[in-house]
């Protein structure tokens, strides 16, 4: 199989955790606020979703610096949503978006070595 072709790995888990962590934006409407209430938590809630959709844009692109800014991320998350202090938290929110960035970065190099990019 092309290394080309094994990009799409990262790319699809990266969609189907940007879409997992989006669900828990749905949770803002719970409670007894106001509807403009709700939709400013939703929509604050939906920031870490915006910041990794524009880091898969830059990942499609450009596979090896969006695969460092995965992993950083996944650092910011550690600390951001303490993610350290439970193991199923850790793995559910960190390790994916970890995973993704070391995918696009060994795939990325792959391919440069094969001399396909």
């Amino acid at each position: 199989m092309k290394t080309d072709k094994l990009i799409w790995i990262p790319r699809v888990l990266a969609i189907i955790f940007i879409v997992f962590i989006s669900l828990f934006a749905l949770d803002a409407f719970s409670g007894d606020a106001s509807f403009i209430k709700k939709l400013a938590g939703f929509l604050r809630h939906l920031i870490p979703t915006l910041i990794l959709v524009l880091t898969l844009l830059i990942s499609w692109k450009k596979p090896l610096l969006g695969g460092s800014i995965f992993i950083l991320l996944s650092i910011a998350f550690a600390f951001f949503f303490k993610t350290n202090r439970s193991l199923l938290t850790f793995l559910a929110v960190t390790f994916p978006v970890a995973l993704v960035g070391i995918l696009f970065i060994a795939f990325d190099l792959a391919a440069k070595k094969k001399g396909e990019i």
